[in-house]
């Protein structure tokens, strides 16, 4: 079945980086464009981040936009999400997402 599991979460300074990571089963990931999404807590869930089956194009919310960069390695089934210069205004569960299929989140909190 399609599995898509997300790592890389935790807490961080105001200023500083994580990278998320998507590992996807169960589907060929090569096939699917693939999204990241975030839901903050009291908001609607939101997507930050889009990116083409073969990579060549990708899209970012306009909050996220020169702070993050999402990408994918076909060859090993992983959608990355670069977050650099992270804002307290970024703290939410993010999600790995394709087609009618979601991961379970990973939580990023920004706090000093």
């Amino acid at each position: 079945q399609v599995q898509l599991v997300e790592s890389g979460g935790g807490l961080v300074q105001p200023g500083g980086s994580l990278r998320l990571s998507c590992a996807a089963s169960g589907f060929t990931f090569s096939n699917y464009p693939m999204n990241w999404y975030r839901q903050a807590p009291g908001k609607e869930r939101e997507l930050v981040a889009s990116i083409s089956n073969t990579g060549g194009v990708t899209n970012y919310a306009d909050s996220v936009k020169g702070r993050f960069t999402i990408s994918r390695d076909n060859a090993k089934n992983t959608m990355y999400l670069q977050m650099n210069s992270l804002k307290p205004e970024d703290t939410a569960v993010y999600y790995c997402n394709r087609f009618r299929a979601w991961g379970q989140g990973t939580q990023v909190t920004v706090s000093s």
